[in-house]
Parts: structure tokens; sequence; C-alpha cells
């Protein structure tokens, strides 16, 4: 419902100050709208001698809870809308409403409307009028609507013919983007829609699963993990949907990003949880990296799929929260707000659609060298299990801790042993290291362990390791493993 909103009031218990809901709506004002005037209620509750100097200090409270928001400046106007609460006569005046009117003439505006496009509207009534038929009263979205046309109830896959239209109790003939208005068509059980879309027929999907680029909402406390389910809002609806991050391949974390749209061409970087200041990935990134700023990417991604499908126009505002968090909790449930970039309408969309999305997961696999062969090729260990079918490895490239290039030939005996062969030589250093390395081992495996446990610690020799690094794209069938 935040969307249609053009300017918001935010209603504030002067008494009380900013409660858990006033943030959450100060939230979604800042996802969903531009302009905001705070209104501070019940001034009738603060005793008359300090009434003023209490206003003045929760006007400030205020103003420094706005200052790096969107609304930082935004007038605050004092009020008691029915001073004595409720129960109090009716010809109790309000205080300050006056003023309220006229701060809110000052903040109006005119926004620009535009009535291209296929139509779509939000429907938040329905209701059937005696000798009339079922009126859907709501905001037009997009577009724009006339008499006679067809509009659809895509969630219900129905489509009715506009036999008349009012706004604000004036028919009109035609209704376009920014409008409120209420449509009647015939022959439609008002029980059927509560809440929903109606659009031009044929124009909005129906999803199973989505792309969405996300920003993460800073209130929220604690991570985005992948794989963690949320409630997702997009348009009236609020599912349940598992999420799953990804970002540009590091060396694209600093690259201008094209808004709303999404490029299927590229490679992605599977993320276990959302890229903040403070997440974990972060901070094993700080490691890498020494010292200095933490990497941010300047875009990150979500896959949604969702737990029933929805229905929904593409590039439309997408709100993932955790409403199952106590209210009383004095935290924020909103977590994340982003753009709908792709729909996926297939049901088998992990066979048909999700191959084409290139997120990879980097591999990092780490063995031994077990003795040297000749100058060109040398034995490996522990970098597969026994059982692995090292097959499927032959031809990949590795690497050894003393600098050489290895390609991995095959097995090598039967207890997960490979042959490595070293096109360009190995160096006499490692050589040399190797040699003394085996022949250490020959000499403690004629005496017994404790001498060879002795004779690794006096001797500096580190072990020489081979390292495997390869891509795996996380949707591809065939497990692929795909060296650059």
């Amino acid at each position: 419902g935040a969307q249609i909103i053009d300017l918001m009031m935010l209603v504030i218990d002067v008494t009380k100050g900013m409660q858990t809901q006033s943030a959450e709506c100060l939230v979604i004002g800042q996802i969903a709208c531009q302009k905001m005037v705070v209104v501070l209620n019940k001034i009738d509750l603060l005793p008359e001698g300090k009434r003023q100097s209490a206003i003045e200090k929760m006007t400030k409270k205020m103003q420094k809870t706005l200052e790096n928001t969107k609304f930082c400046g935004c007038p605050v106007v004092a009020v008691a809308a029915k001073p004595g609460g409720p129960e109090a006569p009716e010809s109790e005046n309000p205080l300050g409403v006056s003023e309220l009117i006229e701060v809110l003439k000052s903040q109006a505006y005119l926004p620009s409307r535009d009535p291209s496009g296929h139509f779509l509207m939000a429907v938040d009534h329905c209701f059937s009028i005696k000798g009339q038929g079922t009126v859907m009263t709501g905001t037009i979205l997009s577009g724009s609507v006339s008499l006679g046309d067809n509009v659809e109830i895509p969630a219900l896959k129905v489509t009715k013919k506009v036999k008349s239209m009012q706004m604000f109790h004036t028919p009109v003939t035609y209704a376009m983007q920014g409008d409120r208005v209420g449509i009647c068509v015939t022959q439609f059980d008002p029980k059927l829609l509560e809440r929903g879309l109606i659009c031009t027929p044929e124009s909005l999907h129906t999803i199973h699963a989505a792309i969405i680029s996300l920003k993460k909402i800073q209130y929220f406390r604690g991570a985005l993990h992948t794989k963690a389910k949320f409630h997702i809002t997009v348009g009236h609806e609020t599912v349940m949907g598992r999420v799953l991050f990804f970002s540009p391949a590091p060396a694209d974390f600093n690259e201008e990003i094209q808004e709303n749209v999404f490029d299927f061409e590229k490679d992605y970087l599977y993320q276990e949880e959302y890229l903040s200041k403070d997440s974990n990935s972060s901070e094993e990134n700080k490691e890498n990296d020494q010292v200095g700023e933490v990497q941010l990417p300047r875009q990150q991604w979500a896959l949604l799929e969702f737990e029933k499908p929805v229905t929904c126009p593409k590039l439309c505002l997408v709100i993932g929260s955790k409403l199952d968090t106590d209210i009383h909790a004095n935290t924020c449930r909103l977590a994340f707000h982003g753009v709908l970039l792709q729909g996926m309408e297939d049901k088998n969309y992990m066979e048909t659609f999700l191959p084409k999305l290139k997120v990879y997961k980097l591999k990092h696999k780490e063995g031994q060298v077990e003795r040297v062969m000749d100058d060109y090729s040398v034995i490996g260990r522990s970098l597969f299990k026994k059982e692995t079918n090292i097959q499927i490895f032959v031809g990949l490239k590795v690497k050894l801790s003393t600098g050489e290039d290895g390609i991995i030939e095959g097995g090598f005996g039967q207890s997960g042993k490979f042959k490595i062969r070293i096109p360009d030589g190995l160096k006499p250093d490692t050589k040399m290291l190797l040699t003394v390395a085996s022949k250490k081992k020959s000499k403690a495996g004629k005496g017994d362990t404790t001498k060879e446990d002795e004779s690794s610690k006096n001797d500096s020799a580190q072990p020489v390791t081979i390292s495997l690094l390869f891509k795996r794209y996380i949707f591809d069938m065939q497990k692929k493993m795909i060296q650059s």
C-alpha cells in the first residue's frame, strides 16, 4: 500500500516518542515515498506549564532521528486531534490542526503522471451495488482505463468489461496513473476478490521465482543468510519465500551496474549471505585483504523462490521481512527491499530457467606432493578421497606451493594418489626439497614413527602442497568444473 503514497504523515505520540511501529513506517516511507511531515499528537496530555518545552524537546529528538534519512529537515507539527481523548465531549476543539492543514498545503505538489503503458490498478475494496454490479475501488499504478475496456483479474484468470466508473462520487469515462477510481463490472462475485490487482488482459504474469536486485535495510539486526526464509511483500501479497544471494564476480565489484536490468551473460559469485560491512563473508575478505576498507559490490542480487505463485508486474517493489519477530522486541522486522527484475513463470524453472543463471562457487582443494617421478612429473596425494573418480579431474590445472604449474594426468594406484605432469619441468630447488623429504621418510620408515616426527620438526622443509582451484556453476546439472 505504501507505493501509492505521494506524501506521508508520520504520527507520533508525543508522550512516548518513536515506537517500533513508527520506526517501521519510517523505513517503509524511505523505500516508497518522497516527502514526509511528522505530526506529534496528544499534546493535551502534557501539563500546560511544561507543554512547550516538552514539544521542543521531542521535535529536536525527531529531527535528530531523521538526520541520516531522506526526510532530513522535514516539518514537525504538534497537535491534539481530540483533546481529552475518545470520551471527551464533541464540543472540544482540536489543537494545532489548522496549522497542520497549512503545512500540508505548503508541502502538497503535483506528481508527474504517465498514462502510457499497460493498465494496472491495485484494488483495495470490492463490493456489490444492487442493480448496478460489482465495484472495485483502488489506485491506478500505471497506464489508463476507459469505459468499455476489458480488464483482467489475473489471480482468478477472469476478464470483465468496464460498465461505469466514478472518481469521488463523480461519474467519469477515463482515468489514469495516480487516480483513485471505482470501476463497475457485472456478473462478478465480490467475495472472490478482497484486494489484489486488475490489469490490461494478458499483461501480468504469475511467477514461481524471481531475480531481484536488493539492498539490506540498515536497521535490520543480524545477517541475511542464503537459504533463509522471509516474508516477501509484492504489491498486496505477502508470501513466504526462500532467498539465495549472489554478487558480481570480485573483479567487477566496482563496475557501474545498469539499473532495472539483469544481464544473464555475466558470471556471478554465490554468497552464503548478503555482503555488508558487518557480515562474516566480509570478515573473511578482510583477512585476505589484510588491511584496508572491505570491498563491497555496488549491487547484489537474490534469487527468490516463492512458496506459492505470485502475480505481479515486472520492476515492482519487493520488501523482505521477518514478520514472526516479536512486535514488542524493539527491533526492525524489515530486512531488505529491492526491485523485481525477472520473473519465472514456468513451474519447472529449476530445469528450464535456472541453468541460464551463471552463479558459481569457487572450489579450492589442497593436497601434497608424495614424491618425484622424473623432472617433468610428480605423484600427489590427499587431494581426492579413495573413492573419487579421478578421471573427471584429468586435464585440470594445479599449482605447486613452490611455484610450478602442473596438469592432472590421471590416477596412480588404488589409494586416491594421482600423477601430475609439470610441462616446464621442476625447479632444481623443488627437486632437492622433495628428494630430501622422501629420503627422510624412508629413513624414518626403517626406525620408529617418533623419529619421523622429530626429523620433520628439526628440518624446516615444509611439504610441497598442490592447489586445485576451479569454479562450479551451482545450477549446472552436469556439475562441470571450469578453470579460467
